[in-house]
């Protein structure tokens, strides 16, 4: 009652602190996170029974078994309208009860019929009747009746022991459970006092965030440079940067162009001087050659064949290029360095800086716009701090935590009585399952002692004396039996008819809740109401509010405003409407005005500078006869191969001025290629600066290839460039502003979206009230009390009920246990006779 008594209670703070929502955690764009602490409550969710639960399941099948109608909703509903008349609705509560009534009447009959059977039973054999003389009379199967009765015994006797320690099992579990009562009442209270201290904790936490929010705001509105400037100097950044670098490559393709002319030209010039001296030394070594040619030795018919052959290769000593034809690049080099005159570099750096400054001028030209918009966030804020003022939660929780407090000096006073009498009630179970255990242990002393103390060889009146013991032992259990059936079995009628109607009606239908939905019948509590729960928290019985609803809801651990729907009675999206506050918020942006129109790539200048430097005349250079020039040796002969040649020829000749001249003209050949012809190989391939003359065509060839139409190009791309800096920038500027106003008021919608569904779906979320709930009912009463109950008189019951035919066959077998005063003799057993001759009867002391 205590718990049920603080659920009500909880369920009118509820009422008053509408405005609580839950705690949660929600991650935003741009790195803006809330997230709720996390609350822990110590109460476990379920309750495990452990092994037990077994019996506890096998005794429900029993009692579904014995009442297998369902629920009396309509019985209840009565009940509660206090419309029941038991004289006209007794048939309905006897048809549900039906089963229940006839197994107490059996066992009422049981404890009627067991005492006055076992007088009637004690007198009979006081006279020597039902099996109270002490003489057995010999049967052909006696021996087989023995058996018989010994085996059925055991078997029963098994049966019992089972019941017993099913008795003691629910003994001591019923009694382990009221020793954890206490702390099961202690952490359900104190998770209930948690959640009542926590609340008002996350809902500051709630509303303090705000000047998270609003930080990181005033941080994207003071860095509006990076943001917005940045923004639209990344949207115009790939119309833009291209052209410019397309620029600044020509500028350093300019330069580049001028040196490679530079070093063609003047290798140029040095290969002209070189040839022009290599052609003087080839001409006065032929001039030479012919006139030793004309030696008159050259007549005589052995040495004629040498000098002619040697006249006819002397046209190989000529010049192989003509370098001199080639025409000079001075002209290309003066329109050149005309070009560089203007520093295209420097005009393209300005464009850059131009383009670049962009972030620095809406910065400059947006320091009012920030100002509007941190007075506004301001006030949004002050908002949010009135609305904070207006949740009267303070006196509430207080007052409920004294409730609490309350309750618990209640528990704490009466839960010493409770286990007092718990261990009275411990210690009276303890006798019974004591009692039937003396019971079976004289019965299983007696078979023990009568099996093994039998002997078959020994007549009636000679038995031993463990036989007899044994005998005596059974017939003891079965007067004890008489004794104490009848208390047992009335124990067992009380504790069943009230554990199981407990099971049945209350812990079954609370499981399957159909408890809730009696409760939630329209006008069952309150005649005026047609939803009692909604007319007691919300005032508004028409609210669609039910206790199996609520019910649910705490089990899933919402928060108490959705829970109860307290919107009804505190519309917290009406609180937290900011819709006036982003509208002057978007206006603010849209009606920002950021001029960047006089942006400038490329001024005159930088233009007139690429268009001289396409009519330059670079790309009318034919390289391709450079080239070919450049590819030939200097010589049409290896001047080595004919100077070893000649100096051959001459070694063949006799002695005279002919052979000494020819070798004189040959070591000249050689001294002219190792002087004049090596250095202008290595100056035909290698220029200035290390670079071949032949890389520095082709490179020149690369550049003045399509040079027109490559700045015609550059030109056509930065006048588009150009253009849409002066007709479309508005639009990025518009487009990106409203981005970056968009995000600035995204960080107060997501905000005041996470109060929202902290406050209506997590705040004060009331799964201890369940728990609460179910540790009261479920736990406590079903679990703790009720299963164990149901338990002790289901296997003291079964263990009682077997008693009946123990005692039968307990009688039987003493007879074949026990030593007799008189048996039956025969006198011609031998001619098989088997019929009863004479009694002899023998006096023992």
């Amino acid at each position: 009652m205590a718990l049920l008594l603080g659920f009500l209670l909880l369920l009118e703070l509820c009422w008053d602190t509408s405005a609580l929502g839950p705690l949660s955690s929600t991650k935003g764009s741009d790195g803006l996170e809330f997230e709720l602490p996390a609350t822990n409550y110590e109460t476990k969710d379920s309750n495990q029974a452990g092994p037990i639960s077994v019996l506890f399941q096998i005794v429900q099948v029993f009692l579904q078994v014995v009442q297998p109608h369902p629920f009396p909703e309509d019985i209840l509903r009565k009940i509660l309208q206090k419309k029941f008349d038991f004289s006209t609705d007794y048939d309905k509560i006897i048809y549900y009860e039906i089963g229940i009534i006839i197994c107490a009447v059996l066992g009422l009959l049981f404890v009627i019929l067991m005492p006055l059977v076992g007088f009637c039973f004690g007198l009979c054999r006081c006279c020597n009747k039902c099996g109270g003389e002490m003489h057995q009379r010999q049967k052909k199967n006696g021996a087989f009746l023995r058996k018989y009765f010994t085996v059925s015994l055991l078997v029963i006797c098994i049966f019992i022991s089972v019941g017993i320690i099913y008795g003691f099992v629910a003994n001591h579990h019923l009694r382990t459970r009221i020793e954890k009562t206490r702390k099961l009442a202690e952490s359900n209270l104190k998770d209930l006092r948690t959640l009542l201290i926590g609340t008002p904790a996350q809902i500051n936490y709630v509303l303090s965030q705000y000047a998270s929010t609003k930080e990181k705001a005033f941080s994207d509105l003071d860095n509006i440079k990076s943001l917005l400037g940045g923004g639209i100097h990344d949207q115009l950044r790939p119309k833009v940067i291209p052209v410019l670098d397309d620029i600044k490559a020509m500028a350093e393709a300019i330069k580049e162009t001028r040196e490679a002319l530079l070093n063609v030209n003047n290798t140029l010039k040095e290969l002209k001087m070189s040839t022009a001296q290599l052609n003087t030394s080839l001409s006065d070594v032929k001039r030479n050659l012919e006139q030793s040619l004309n030696d008159p030795m050259c007549s005589v018919p052995p040495v004629a064949t040498t000098c002619n052959n040697i006249r006819m290769s002397l046209g190989q000593l000529d010049d192989n290029t003509n370098l001199g034809q080639l025409p000079s690049l001075d002209k290309q080099i003066d329109n050149i360095n005309n070009v560089l005159q203007t520093d295209l570099s420097s005009l393209v750096q300005k464009g850059y800086k131009s383009f670049n400054d962009i972030p620095e001028m809406v910065q400059n030209q947006t320091t009012d716009i920030v100002s509007d918009v941190k007075r506004t966030l301001n006030s949004l804020g002050s908002d949010i701090e009135n609305m904070s003022e207006q949740i009267p939660i303070q006196d509430k929780l207080s007052d409920f935590i004294g409730y609490i407090n309350d309750t618990e000096t209640y528990i704490h006073r009466n839960l010493p009585t409770l286990e007092e009498y718990d261990s009275y009630r411990w210690l009276g179970g303890l006798i019974v399952c004591c009692l039937l255990t003396l019971i079976v242990v004289f019965y299983y002393l007696g078979l023990m002692c009568g099996t093994f103390g039998y002997d078959r060889h020994a007549t009636p009146t000679r038995r031993g004396c463990v036989s007899n013991t044994g005998g005596i032992f059974l017939m003891v259990g079965v007067g004890i039996s008489f004794l104490f059936c009848w208390i047992l079995m009335t124990i067992v009628v009380l504790t069943f008819v009230i554990g199981g109607n407990m099971e049945k009606l209350v812990c079954e239908p609370y499981q399957n809740r159909k408890l809730f939905q009696i409760l939630d019948t329209p006008y069952l509590l309150n005649e005026n109401w047609k939803y009692y729960l909604s007319g007691m928290v919300l005032d508004k019985p028409d609210i669609n509010l039910t206790f199996e609803q609520v019910y649910s809801d705490c089990k899933e651990n919402k928060g108490i405003y959705s829970t109860l729907k307290l919107e009804n009675t505190y519309n917290i999206s009406e609180h937290l409407n900011i819709q006036e506050h982003a509208r002057n918020l978007s206006n603010d942006f849209k009606n920002m005005n950021v001029n960047i129109d006089n942006i400038v790539l490329l001024d005159a200048a930088g233009r007139k500078n690429l268009m001289d430097f396409s009519s330059s005349g670079v790309d009318t250079i034919d390289y391709n006869v450079y080239l070919a020039e450049m590819g030939k040796t200097p010589t049409k002969v290896n001047l080595l191969s004919f100077a070893d040649d000649l100096d051959t020829k001459a070694n063949n000749l006799p002695q005279g001025s002919l052979k000494q001249s020819l070798k004189n003209n040959a070591q000249n050949l050689k001294t002219i290629h190792h002087g004049q012809v090596m250095p202008l190989e290595q100056s035909m391939k290698y220029g200035k600066a290390r670079s071949t003359i032949n890389q520095s065509i082709k490179e020149l060839q690369h550049k003045s290839s399509g040079l027109r139409v490559k700045v015609a190009n550059i030109l056509s791309s930065l006048d588009s460039a150009q253009d849409f800096l002066q007709t479309r920038i508005s639009s990025v500027i518009v487009k990106e502003s409203s981005k970056y106003g968009n995000m600035i008021i995204g960080y107060f919608e997501h905000y005041l979206q996470w109060v929202k569904i902290s406050i209506t779906e997590q705040i004060a979320a009331c799964k201890p009230v369940a728990t609460a709930l179910d540790s009261a009912v479920d736990v406590f009463l079903c679990s703790y009390i009720i299963d164990p109950m149901n338990l002790f008189w289901f296997g003291i019951g079964k263990a009682t009920i077997f008693l009946l035919p123990a005692i039968i066959f307990a009688v039987k077998l003493a007879k074949y246990y026990r030593r007799m005063d008189s048996e039956d003799v025969y006198d011609d057993m031998e001619n098989g006779n088997i019929g009863f001759h004479r009694h002899h009867s023998t006096q023992t002391v």
